[in-house]
C-alpha cells in the first residue's frame, strides 16, 4: 500500500508499506528519521513517543496505515533550521541526556506537556513522563529540565508559542 502523510509539516508518501508495518519502522527506516527509538516494540519504554495528529503516541504501536492522511510529529520537528527547541535545550543544559536513547521520547513527551500545562508541578511531570523509561540519569535531572524547559518556554522571546 502506498502511506500518505504529513510529517513534521512535510507531506510524505511511502510505496510498498506492508500493512503490519509500525509507524515507528516507517519514520526510522523508510523515511529516515532516525530520532524515535526503537527499544522494547511494545509501547512500554517510550522511546517511540511521537506526535499523531498533535496527541503522543507510541509509534512502535501505530500501526503505519493508520497514520494516512494524517499529521505526525517526531523529535526531529521540534527543532527549527536556526536553533533546538527550549526543551531541547534545556535538557541539554540541565544534564538530563546521557546515553540518548531514551531522550528523544521524553523531549515529545515533555513539550506535550508543557504545551498543554505551561508550567507544571513535579507531581504532574512525574504522571505525564511516567511512561518514559531512563535507565541512567535517575530522573531528577528529567525533572530539572523540565522545570527549566518550562521556565524559558514562558519567556516571550523564549519560543514558547512553538
Amino acid at each position: 500500500m502506498r502511506l500518505t502523510c504529513t510529517v513534521n509539516g512535510t507531506e510524505q508518501h511511502v510505496d510498498d508499506v506492508w500493512e503490519g508495518e509500525s509507524l515507528l519502522y516507517v519514520l526510522r527506516e523508510r523515511m529516515g528519521l532516525p530520532g524515535s527509538k526503537n527499544a522494547c516494540e511494545q509501547g512500554e519504554c517510550g522511546s517511540c513517543t511521537v506526535y499523531l495528529d498533535g496527541l503522543p503516541v507510541c509509534a512502535c504501536l501505530v500501526a503505519a496505515g493508520q497514520a494516512e492522511g494524517r499529521q505526525v510529529g517526531t523529535v526531529e520537528g521540534l527543532a527549527d533550521p536556526e536553533a533546538l527547541h527550549p526543551v531541547q535545550q534545556a535538557f541539554l543544559d540541565a544534564g538530563a541526556v546521557q546515553c540518548g536513547f531514551c531522550t528523544p521520547g521524553l523531549l515529545v513527551a515533555t513539550h506535550d506537556l508543557i504545551t498543554r500545562h505551561g508550567r507544571p508541578s513535579d507531581a504532574e511531570t512525574r504522571e505525564a513522563l511516567a511512561g518514559n523509561l531512563c535507565r541512567c540519569t535517575g530522573y531528577e535531572k528529567i525533572l530539572d529540565a523540565v522545570r527549566l524547559a518550562a521556565d524559558r518556554m514562558a519567556e516571550p522571546t523564549a519560543g514558547g508559542d512553538r
